[in-house]
């Protein structure tokens, strides 16, 4: 019997993160018994007067209202996770008066924090509460693009020239009751640090040091690799293609990236623009196709931080990530446990495999409206 990626278990690198994915595909076979999501199509109404991000109606916090929007809308979230204004974080805040020595010094080896400030805004994709991103059109969804740019833009533009407190903006959406999405209005949302996140800052690390070794750009070696195999391609354009990356750890995860090198969204051509949009619409239309429910996602926008430098523009290359829970159908969800948290991460069906089922999905006709 001779080795099968399809059949017997293996580990994937991951050159972003520096970290192994443990591929298990046999396990796909085994019977489920676990927790199932609910399934069905929900029937959404075009303006729902109890939605606070509807147009016209009172926000979450009350005390300010929606201006009756026509097209994508951004506001300063209500509830931000990150603030501008807060008290300073005093470096002694750890240490109680009159406690030993011992702890004292431990707690300087051991326990490290810092301030962090910011901003948070929400974006709304739509007036129409009952659209999700495949229901837009490409024309709709260009000016969802066109409000990414126009805020990154404006972050960037505070600060450099205001010296806001502004470090990085993450755009991301979560999308469905499985990735606790908390209202089914059309949105996303916006947070801007005065540091660059963990994850993003693993990225920028680990495509310097590939570039200080190889000569050569990370992901722009990627995309020549997928364009060349074409295994895990799931759909292309002239600016951007999307594949199921070798690495991928979400069962349905895909890696939206420029096939040419763009530090960011600030430098968007129309042609981007559109092309994004096209392919987003085609890849999110194939989701729901694939279990004929919308598709749960979190999906988030990775990208140069804000006033980068020359140097840090080269390392940088925009790309999209989109992880979807769902594994066998619109009820079954992957949960990362066990293992997964006590070991590392790990998938249950190859990336080729996943890649070939999203190939074969329609990514023009939505299945609502077939």
């Amino acid at each position: 019997m001779s080795f099968s990626f399809s059949d017997h278990s293996h580990r994937r690198y991951n050159p972003l993160t520096n970290n192994y994915v443990l591929c298990s595909p046999h396990r796909a076979k085994r019977p489920w018994q676990g927790a199932e999501e609910l399934a069905g199509k929900i029937e959404m109404p075009m303006y729902d007067p109890k939605c606070y991000l509807c147009p016209g109606n009172e926000r979450a916090a009350g005390g300010h209202s929606n201006p009756k929007y026509q097209s994508t809308y951004i506001f300063e979230n209500d509830f931000p996770a990150v603030q501008l204004s807060q008290p300073e974080l005093a470096e002694d805040l750890l240490f109680e008066e009159g406690e030993e020595e011992l702890v004292r010094l431990l707690k300087k080896k051991l326990m490290r924090v810092r301030s962090v400030q910011g901003n948070c805004y929400v974006i709304c994709f739509s007036p129409n509460h009952s659209l999700t991103l495949p229901l837009m059109t490409r024309a709709e969804i260009v000016e969802v693009v066109q409000a990414w740019k126009d805020l990154y833009i404006e972050t960037q533009r505070k600060a450099v020239q205001e010296k806001a407190p502004y470090s990085y903006l993450q755009i991301f959406e979560n999308k469905g009751l499985a990735m606790g999405c908390s209202n089914p209005h059309p949105h996303g949302q916006a947070w801007c640090l005065d540091v660059v996140p963990t994850e993003v800052q693993h990225e920028f690390d680990n495509m310097a040091a590939y570039t200080k070794k190889n000569g050569s750009h990370l992901l722009g070696d990627y995309v020549a690799l997928e364009l060349a195999e074409k295994k895990r391609v799931v759909v292309a354009n002239d600016s951007f293609v999307a594949v199921v990356p070798f690495w991928a750890l979400w069962p349905f995860e895909t890696l939206v990236i420029a096939k040419n090198h763009i530090a960011s969204i600030e430098d968007f051509s129309e042609k981007n623009k559109e092309d994004l949009a096209l392919i987003l619409k085609c890849l999110t239309t194939k989701y729901d196709n694939l279990f004929k429910t919308s598709f749960p996602y979190s999906m988030g926008l990775h990208q140069a931080k804000l006033g980068a430098t020359e140097e840090e523009k080269k390392n940088a290359w925009f790309h999209m990530h989109f992880y979807p829970p769902l594994l066998r159908s619109a009820t079954v969800k992957k949960f990362c446990v066990g293992f997964e948290m006590l070991g590392e991460a790990q998938r249950d069906l190859t990336s080729e495999q996943a890649a070939a089922r999203l190939q074969e999905l329609d990514g023009e006709t939505h299945y609502s409206s077939a």
